[in-house]
């Protein structure tokens, strides 16, 4: 009876050991960022990577920016308006903001209590009407001739920052763009392709792995199957298209 019981202790601890190097963190370097990854190991999960990235765009090939706009303009406050909010609130708001202020310029001369009072439903209100308006006030000075089109000018506006520059630029340019939100974090950190706790960090990630013309399409896959599959308490292994290919999929 003791020798098993030790036979068992021992099981017990093999089995506990496995599961903590399966969730242990990704080795950091130096400089903060993930350890390395061999020539060969990096060549292994870009193949990886681009046959999730395949089946993912069979299972989703409705894969869509969710925030509903007509413009640049629209979706540029729409993305800021997004931030820790969903995008079927900031849905339910935009109509309204548009129809009393449809341009940049009408936005820009906005008083900050009417914008505060319309978006006061997707939180942060203060900080965001200063930002939508900010942002509008640049459009219609700096930028009257032209909507920016790359990320360095679109990062001068204010409210924006990398994530809500890529959405525009996949979307109304069709430039690449990784577009690094709640879902996309989650979903490439579970299946391994990303191992950094930072956005930036994992666009670099991620891009190094995929061609960029997949790069916009892959975000959008990627947030509708953490939408309605990889959910963040329990992911739904029996229905997940590439779970064959997941690290977590013992979760």
């Amino acid at each position: 009876m003791q020798r098993k019981t030790k036979t068992a202790k021992k099981r017990s601890a093999g089995k506990v050991g496995k599961a903590a190097a399966r969730k242990a963190p990704a080795r950091k370097s130096a400089a903060g960022r993930p350890a390395a990854r061999s020539a060969a190991a990096q060549r292994a999960l870009g193949q990886r990577a681009r046959e999730i990235a395949r089946l993912l765009a069979a299972e989703y090939p409705d894969a869509h920016c969710m925030l509903d706009h007509r413009s640049p303009f629209e979706l540029l406050v729409a993305t800021i308006l997004a931030a820790q909010c969903t995008d079927e609130r900031v849905n339910m708001v935009t109509p309204e903001l548009f129809h009393r202020f449809p341009t940049p310029a009408a936005m820009a001369a906005a008083d900050i209590r009417e914008l505060e009072a319309l978006i006061r439903s997707t939180g942060f209100f203060h900080n965001k009407a200063k930002s939508i308006k900010g942002a509008a006030t640049e459009l219609d000075g700096r930028f009257r001739e032209g909507f920016p089109r790359t990320i360095e000018a679109l990062l001068t506006l204010p409210g924006v920052g990398r994530k809500t520059a890529n959405v525009i630029l996949g979307v109304c340019f069709d430039t690449p763009a990784i577009v690094v939100d709640t879902h996309f974090r989650r979903v490439t950190q579970r299946i391994g392709i990303a191992r950094s706790d930072d956005p930036d960090e994992i666009e670099r990630e991620v891009a190094a792995l995929l061609p960029p013309d997949s790069w916009t399409g892959f975000s959008h896959a990627v947030t509708f199957h953490g939408r309605r599959c990889c959910a963040a308490r329990k992911p739904d292994h029996a229905r997940c298209p590439v779970v064959h290919l997941c690290d977590s999929r013992d979760i």
